[in-house]
This record gives C-alpha cells, structure tokens and sequence, in this order.
C-alpha cells in the first residue's frame, strides 16, 4: 500500500490532518496497519510525519505493534504532503 493511500484513508477518518485516530478506524486488517505502518516507520523522510500514541482500557481492544511498539492510534502532519 503507498503513502497517499493511508493519507487518503487518514483524510476521510480523520477530516483534518494532525488529528489523532484510531489505526482501526483506517479500514485495514490488523496485518495490515501492522506492515504498512512498520514500514513507513522506519523511512526517516515519512516517519517524521507520523505519530504513533497508545490509548490503555476496554475502549481500544485491539493494540496493533508498529516496529514491536504497542499503538493504537496516529496523527498524520500536513507536512507529509511534501513526500506524496
């Protein structure tokens, strides 16, 4: 999946970039935000761009693990459409 894929799916969640959501709320199976968002991760030029929080309690069963870290929800800066 490319960057402007997530950033469209983020968009649509999210409404505004810099908004935190839920990684569930992108619509991607658990391998899937789990795999892309490993990737982008580790691309300095598209991680900078990223944030990554991870909320505790029953409201966010799901923690999905980003380069091994637990996460359950990003923000995307609207600076990452200079790398698009």
């Amino acid at each position: 999946m490319q960057l402007d894929e997530i950033v469209q799916k983020y968009l649509a969640a999210a409404g505004a970039y810099g908004r935190e959501i839920p990684l569930s709320s992108l619509g991607l199976s658990q391998e899937q935000v789990e795999d892309v968002f490993s990737a982008f991760d580790e691309d300095y030029h598209i991680s900078r761009f990223l944030h990554f929080a991870c909320a505790a309690g029953a409201a966010f069963p799901v923690t999905y693990r980003i380069n091994g870290f637990p996460q359950t929800h990003v923000s995307i800066d609207a600076e990452v459409q200079s790398v698009l």
